[in-house]
Parts: C-alpha cells; sequence; structure tokens
C-alpha cells in the first residue's frame, strides 16, 4: 500500500473551501488503496477559539499540530500562523515514525511550499504541490507588498528555492502555470482544478422556493456566491445590472469576506434589483445554487494566474453557466470561450452581454441547452472523480519514478 502525507493548515470538519478539497482529496486517495496521513493545525479558520482533536476520517487519519490563536483574518496574524505552521511541519521531517513515499503540500498557510525544502533533503522523498494561491505575487496584487521591494526580492528567491525542492507542482490552468514556469522549470507540471462542492447527477432544477425567497418572481436570476475577497471585482458586474435594471433581472449577492462591506457600500438606492442575501451554509447551498439562472464569478486583473476561484466550477456541475467579470488572460475566460458555457464581461462589452442575457432569458429552449451543456463539461472534465483520478495517477507515477532512480543509482554505486 502505497503511503502519503498531507500537509494543509485546515482540514475536516472545517468548512473553509479548500478545507473541504484537501479533505475530499485525502478521502479519495484512502478509497483508491493510498495510506493517507494529513496534518494540519487544531484551530478553526473562521473562529480560533474552536479547536478540533485527532481524528480518523474516511480511511484517513488526520493529526492535528497545536497552534497558538493568532488571528488569521488579521495581516500579523496570518504570517505568525504560517510561520508556526511551517516550523512544525518542518519538524515532522525529522520523525522516524513518518515514513511517507511521497508528501502532498498545499498553499494554506501562504509559503507553505517552504516546507518542501527540509522534507526533500532531510527525507529525499517524492514531493508534490498543489497551489491554489502564488505567494508573493497575490500580496503584490494585493497592494500588500510593493513590487521591487526588498522583502519582495528576497521571498522570491526563498519561494524560488522552495519550488526547485518539488518534483511535481500542480496548477489551476494554464495562466498559473505560466507564472509558475520562472521558478523551476525542471518539475513536472500538471493541472488539477478544484472541484465543486455539491455534484448533481444531472442539471440541477430551479429550486422555486428558493428563488422566490431571494429573487421575488424576477424573471433572470443572476447569482454571486461565496467568498469575497481582495482578489474579486464588481464594478462592471454592477453596471450590467444598471443595465438591465427594469428588464425582469435580478443580481443577488450571497458573500462574505473582507471587501464585503465596500461591495454593499457600492451598491446605492437606485439599484433596486440588486440585493443580498445571508451567506449559505454547505447544507443550503445546492437549493442556493440551483436558484440562480446565471452565477457570476469575478477576478482582478492584477490577480490572473495567482489565484482561479473555484466558484465557477461549482457553477458548471449545477449545469448553470457562468458570467466571467475577469482579464482574457485568465484561464476561466479561455474555458468560456472554448466551451460556450457563459460570458466574459469587459468594460467594452456590456451592452452586449446584456442584450445577450435578455435574448437567453426569452428563449427557454435556449436555456435548457446551455444547463446541459454546462454540467456535461463539469462530468468530463472538472469533475471530484476526474481530479482525485488525476491526483492517484500523478503520484503513482511520481514515486514509481522515485523508485526507479534510487534503485539506478544502488546499481551504479561500487562495491565497497
Amino acid at each position: 500500500m502505497p503511503s502519503v502525507l498531507v500537509l494543509y493548515h485546515y482540514l475536516y470538519p472545517d468548512d473553509v473551501v479548500s478545507s473541504i478539497h484537501i479533505s475530499e482529496l485525502c478521502a479519495g486517495l484512502a478509497a483508491r488503496g493510498w495510506q493517507v496521513t494529513a496534518v494540519s493545525c487544531n484551530r478553526g479558520c473562521r473562529d480560533e477559539s474552536k479547536t478540533y482533536d485527532a481524528t480518523t476520517w474516511k480511511v484517513g487519519e488526520i493529526r492535528r499540530v497545536w497552534r497558538p490563536r493568532f488571528r488569521q483574518a488579521s495581516k500579523l496574524g496570518r504570517l505568525m500562523n504560517a510561520s508556526w505552521m511551517i516550523a512544525q511541519w518542518s519538524l515532522l521531517a525529522c520523525s522516524p515514525r513518518l515514513k511517507p513515499d511521497a508528501v502532498i503540500i498545499g498553499t494554506d498557510p501562504i509559503l507553505g511550499v517552504f516546507a518542501a525544502i527540509p522534507w526533500k533533503r532531510i527525507r529525499g522523498i517524492a514531493v508534490a504541490h498543489w497551489c491554489f494561491d502564488l505567494y508573493p505575487e497575490g500580496a503584490i496584487a494585493a497592494g500588500v507588498l510593493a513590487p521591487r521591494s526588498r522583502l519582495v526580492t528576497v521571498l522570491t528567491k526563498m519561494t524560488a528555492a522552495a519550488y526547485r525542492h518539488c518534483d511535481l507542482i500542480v496548477d489551476l490552468g494554464e495562466c498559473m502555470r505560466q507564472r509558475l514556469r520562472k521558478y523551476n522549470a525542471a518539475a513536472r507540471q500538471s493541472t488539477i482544478l478544484p472541484w465543486a462542492l455539491v455534484e448533481p447527477t444531472a442539471p440541477a432544477p430551479v429550486n422555486f422556493e428558493e428563488r422566490q425567497r431571494i429573487f421575488d418572481g424576477a424573471g433572470l436570476a443572476l447569482l454571486y456566491s461565496g467568498n469575497f475577497g481582495l482578489a474579486h471585482e464588481w464594478r462592471g458586474t454592477l453596471a450590467l445590472a444598471r443595465k438591465l435594471r427594469d428588464k425582469g433581472t435580478k443580481l443577488v449577492f450571497s458573500v462574505r469576506g473582507n471587501q464585503e462591506g465596500a461591495l454593499r457600500s457600492s451598491v446605492t438606492a437606485a439599484d433596486t434589483n440588486v440585493e443580498f442575501a445571508p451567506f449559505a451554509s454547505e447544507a443550503q447551498l445546492a437549493a442556493r445554487l440551483s436558484s440562480a439562472d446565471v452565477h457570476v464569478v469575478s477576478l482582478r486583473e492584477s490577480w490572473t494566474g495567482t489565484v482561479v476561484p473555484s466558484k465557477f466550477f461549482g457553477a458548471l456541475a449545477m449545469g448553470r453557466p457562468v458570467l466571467f467579470e475577469g482579464s482574457e488572460d485568465c484561464s476561466i475566460a479561455g474555458w468560456i470561450r472554448l466551451y460556450r458555457v457563459g460570458w466574459v464581461l469587459g468594460p467594452n462589452n456590456v451592452d452586449a452581454v446584456a442584450a445577450e442575457l435578455l435574448g437567453l432569458a426569452k428563449s427557454p429552449e435556449e436555456m435548457v441547452a446551455l444547463r446541459r451543456r454546462c454540467h456535461a463539461l463539469y462530468q468530463r472534465t472538472f469533475s471530484r472523480y476526474r481530479g482525485i483520478e488525476a491526483w492517484d495517477d500523478a503520484l503513482r507515477s511520481l514515486i514509481s519514478t522515485a523508485t526507479v532512480g534510487i534503485a539506478a543509482s544502488a546499481y551504479s554505486s561500487p562495491v565497497r
């Protein structure tokens, strides 16, 4: 039985989206015959007072590292949490009790990939990095760090050293891969995408009770559901909603995050077709997502390639097209164009997109066909099954190559 060690800041039962993805990856690998050990902190992501014990979940073992109660929402707290977790994971590389064939390191905490250095140098085993976010690029895009500052120079060199200790770097699309190439051109690269949290077996029928509750009889329902932080944009989407005012269209934001306040302050009393709904819990998510006709996803242009919003995959899984506000260079824009599953909204095509949406609202047959196309694409390309299968294949290939390399090295060594 091959074994894998998974290092991630938050894991089951924490409900932060990336925690759910990594936890499901652990469960999926265990179901495919891997011995899985995962190590996370003992605290909740959004509530540091909440603590978790070690547990066995779906055949995988989750161990907890005690961590001080630093606030993840603050810049200093986030940095302290990252330093603490990287140090703890690095110490684990010295533990003779852990003997994995491979290690998977995620990107929470920030700069978590630094843990690749001790695991590769001390243990010499295969290291894979699933890159959800790029740092320091994300901090530069957020305006936290100046692009040419001394700190950025130091962090970039340290990050490059960490990536050079990775045997496999998994990205979230071509836009991210282009940014990663400068760090380690020699490592294997693979694109494995974060799947949806809800995966119906067919395009989800409209939940009319939820639709009536939050869209109040609108003929065309646009929904922005999920986290809303520094990486997200909304001005173009609001401009589109204003074009569609008094035309039977409603835009609803069901969000949480550090930019929610700025978003709310941008909505005026004149925006009668723009409303806010409470953030949906995991139990409410299917009803919420299926209540809309079109899902809205956004990413600021400066963040292109540093993150890829997972909301896109959640929309397709429900059989819903996507309105994407962001750069044409983003992988999401490319997928939308290639597979014809939505619209890419820019400053010069607001009128055109508004006209297409109004036309869609008047054509039930076209709406049904679009929903089927979105759902079929998700099942064929982006599903949880496809993602975990890709990870299983990549890891087996990785440890097989490492074993061959060790054997070849031993064979070529002189007999003493």
